[in-house]
């Protein structure tokens, strides 16, 4: 491809650039860095499908930043991936993100559970609503909102 350059062809601050771009470092396990090895998009991708197409954009990104070229099977293997997930955008550092409609993409993260609020804290026999809540003393006693049995107005009791 005319004005494409190999890796070898870049200068040391290019390479060094390159090596350093948060775009081309991905954190892995030894054994994916070792079974990767200088592997491109023909010859190997991430076995979390639902990965592949933002593993695939950042390549196309990082390639297209610093002019490298790209094989005609690497080419192949990055539209085939690419065809499943139509609205995948361009890598940005910080920015690449599942595409929720694309092909074999793992679920989205549940959201993580709220936190309980901490528990009311409340005065034995004060008045109290609405009955049925609960709330402890500020030793820890748990306490319930509820009318015994004669009067008209629920008060906080040993729960």
């Amino acid at each position: 491809m005319p004005g494409k350059a190999a890796l070898s062809r870049l200068s040391q601050t290019r390479r060094e650039a390159l090596a350093n771009d948060p775009l081309n470092l991905l954190a892995v396990d030894g054994p994916s860095n070792a079974q990767k090895g200088a592997g491109n998009a023909a010859t190997w991708l991430p076995k979390a499908k639902g990965y592949r197409c933002a593993y695939v954009a950042r390549q196309i990104t990082v390639k297209a930043d610093y002019d490298l070229w790209v094989t005609p099977p690497e080419r192949d293997a990055m539209t085939r991936i690419l065809q499943t997930c139509p609205q995948q955008k361009a890598a940005t550092a910080g920015t690449i993100t599942l595409m929720p409609d694309a092909v074999g993409t793992a679920p989205a993260p549940k959201p993580a559970a709220p936190k309980p609020a901490a528990p009311k804290t409340v005065h034995p026999g004060s008045f109290c609503a609405p009955i049925g809540a609960h709330g402890v003393t500020t030793k820890g006693t748990p306490m319930v909102c509820s009318v015994k049995a004669g009067q008209t107005r629920a008060r906080w009791r040993s729960g």
